[in-house]
């Protein structure tokens, strides 16, 4: 049976120790987390994003992730410095994407086969700094193989669920690309390029760090060709090592398995 993304349970913080409840395996919505959201000030700036995108833009949708959204709202207008007419243009671009690329219509069943060659997946603990986290394993991305429209569905599926994993008051991801085996053959600028730009245009200030683990010498010029293009989000990337992902980043038992040996 599928798993819908928009069940909303809410769990309590837990030490990065202990795995996440049962009952917190269930999607929960993500909400934002602010600390200016009661003050008059913010909330009259959402209520005119509300209005203008009422006036200018009645066909958009809306409830969750509509335009009558009030947390997607404020949260569009922190990562536009609370400007009304930047935070309504992100936002009518944003809720376009999502009507048009069938972002609440992903479920387990639909990325399944994309989701069984291992290339990604969720872990199931928190890092240290009790952000969820998103692993890829480079060497299982086979873009002559693969469909690219799957790949994506497959993203943004991980996405929506990495944030249903918030913690309360946790507002960031932390991405993991792991490039142990990585050849040419793995090497995708397009995807790569769609990844970041998810990020940024659809889920701003969501992406808290990118690791790229034991990154191998033929993925240096990839790198140099996609850094330009992910402007002031390249500067979230971290080339590191695997000692470096399990000293700084998890407990002992929070450590990735695929990090373990």
């Amino acid at each position: 049976m599928a798993v819908r993304l928009s069940l909303t349970p809410r769990y309590p913080l837990l030490p990065t120790t202990y795995p996440i409840p049962p009952r917190a395996t269930q999607f929960r919505r993500f909400a934002v987390q602010n600390s200016v959201s009661g003050s008059d000030e913010s909330r009259k700036l959402v209520l005119e994003v509300k209005e203008k995108l009422e006036r200018e833009h009645s066909s958009l949708p809306l409830g969750r992730n509509g335009r009558d959204d009030e947390e997607m709202i404020l949260w569009f207008l922190k990562d536009r410095k609370y400007s009304v007419e930047d935070a309504v243009a992100k936002l009518t671009k944003a809720i376009n994407w999502r009507q048009e690329f069938g972002v609440d219509e992903l479920t387990e069943n639909s990325v399944k086969g994309m989701a069984e060659t291992g290339k990604a997946f969720i872990h199931e603990f928190l890092d240290v700094n009790l952000r969820p986290v998103l692993i890829v394993v480079a060497s299982k991305h086979l873009p002559a193989v693969h469909d690219p429209v799957e790949d994506e569905k497959l993203c943004v599926f991980y996405v929506e669920k990495a944030l249903s994993k918030l913690p309360p008051g946790k507002e960031e991801i932390l991405g993991i690309i792991d490039l142990r085996g990585f050849s040419i053959e793995n090497a995708d600028l397009k995807f790569l390029t769609f990844l970041f730009d998810v990020f940024y245009s659809y889920y701003p200030k969501r992406l808290g760090q990118v690791l790229f683990v034991e990154a191998p010498s033929v993925f240096r010029p990839l790198w140099q060709l996609t850094k330009p293009l992910l402007k002031s989000y390249a500067s979230l990337a971290r080339f590191c090592s695997v000692d470096t992902v399990r000293k700084e980043y998890f407990t002992e038992a929070t450590l990735p398995a695929i990090f373990r040996n």
